[in-house]
């Protein structure tokens, strides 16, 4: 990077898969949290490539029973495997299509000020070592680039309509591990859920 460039939001070290689903972020915005998620395709099989086709578009039709899923729209910022693997989806100064409708402490469309990261799970059992460790380092790495000062879990910012990270995934561990300045917030008032429940029914009309 040569002097005065702006820096890249793509990390070295870790994959890249550049997904087509991505925009900008309203102008001016800085990222300020990060959101934990969990996915696996189907829920419960590891190490496949269908996560990776959905986040690139090019999941079609080929789960039986996931047929609603042809077409859907979605990426994260990052993915970590059950390994500890780390996929970058999106540069993390663009905006990626995570969250959905959601809420973070009085501001909806947390998709425009945060980063999304998915950890490969789903939600009836625990984690791995090599995932909390990724996730730890990505955590320090984000701070060091961006504004970052939360960490939330999908569940928080979209209550009664996502689970995750779910029962399984381990806050307090987390905690002990996240950098200076960053702080875990998932506690039911982190989201506002009468102004969530406004732009619902606004959408909805």
């Amino acid at each position: 990077m040569t002097s005065g460039a702006a820096p890249s939001g793509w990390f070295a070290g870790v994959t890249h898969r550049p997904s087509p689903h991505v925009d900008d972020r309203p102008a001016g915005e800085a990222v300020t949290v990060a959101v934990v998620h969990y996915i696996s395709l189907p829920a419960g099989r590891f190490g496949g490539d269908e996560v990776d086709r959905l986040f690139m578009g090019t999941l079609g039709d080929s789960l039986p029973g996931w047929e609603s899923l042809a077409g859907l729209r979605v990426s994260s910022h990052f993915f970590i495997r059950r390994t500890g693997e780390t996929i970058q989806y999106a540069d993390v100064f663009r905006r990626a299509w995570h969250a959905g409708l959601s809420n973070f402490r009085g501001r909806n469309a947390v998709n425009d000020f945060s980063v999304g990261i998915e950890l490969e799970g789903w939600g009836e059992g625990p984690f791995e070592d090599a995932q909390y460790a990724a996730l730890e380092a990505l955590l320090h790495r984000l701070k060091a680039l961006l504004p970052l000062q939360y960490v939330t879990g999908h569940e928080t910012i979209a209550p009664g309509r996502k689970a995750d990270p779910g029962p399984f995934f381990d806050w307090e561990r987390l905690e002990r591990g996240l950098p200076a300045g960053v702080a875990a917030a998932h506690a039911a008032e982190d989201c506002d859920r009468v102004m969530l429940a406004r732009r619902a029914a606004e959408l909805a009309r």
